[in-house]
């Protein structure tokens, strides 16, 4: 992933506003503030997790012999991948909305798996069966899947993170 979280900054302008925030000390404002900037990022976070649990895993099938099973963990992955894509909210020192990953809140053996599956070559994720090294397989999924959403949603959420900058700066002079 292109930086695994996504940033709306503008990074001159909030510096600045958030220190006329803090002179203010209008703590309405300041939660306004949030509150909007939270809003801009809002349907990236939404489409991210749909694109997520809606994603197809395609698999070539099974090697005739028998072999296979259920899963021994029982964990739903696009679900578990999906719960942990995250929004965060700052007014202070580096103030933003910001998109993210958050890796603590995924098991260990999955904690690189959102940028696999958006950076895999040609949609390929080849991978051990069961930690067995020594047997492979190959699974296909949508390459490119977080890149192309913020691509998408990245013009709009500057226009409303001006939009509202300039809201709080009226309400501030």
């Amino acid at each position: 992933m292109a930086g695994s979280s996504v940033q709306i900054l503008g990074t001159g302008q909030l510096l600045e506003l958030s220190r006329r925030l803090r002179a203010a000390s209008g703590t309405t404002v300041q939660r306004n503030l949030s509150r909007r900037i939270r809003r801009a990022a809002e349907p990236l976070h939404g489409e991210l997790r749909s694109t997520m649990q809606g994603m197809p895993i395609r698999s070539p099938g099974r090697s005739p012999g028998g072999r296979g099973g259920p899963s021994p963990t029982r964990r739903p992955l696009r679900a578990t991948l999906a719960a942990a894509i995250k929004i965060s909210v700052r007014t202070s020192s580096s103030p933003g909305a910001r998109v993210y990953v958050d890796k603590g809140m995924l098991p260990h053996d999955l904690k690189f798996m959102p940028e696999a599956m958006n950076d895999a070559p040609g949609g390929r994720l080849r991978h051990p069966v069961f930690r067995n090294r020594r047997r492979w397989a190959n699974q296909f999924v949508t390459p490119l899947w977080w890149d192309k959403a913020v691509r998408s949603h990245t013009p709009r959420m500057t226009a409303e993170v001006t939009r509202v900058l300039d809201d709080v700066r009226r309400q501030l002079d």
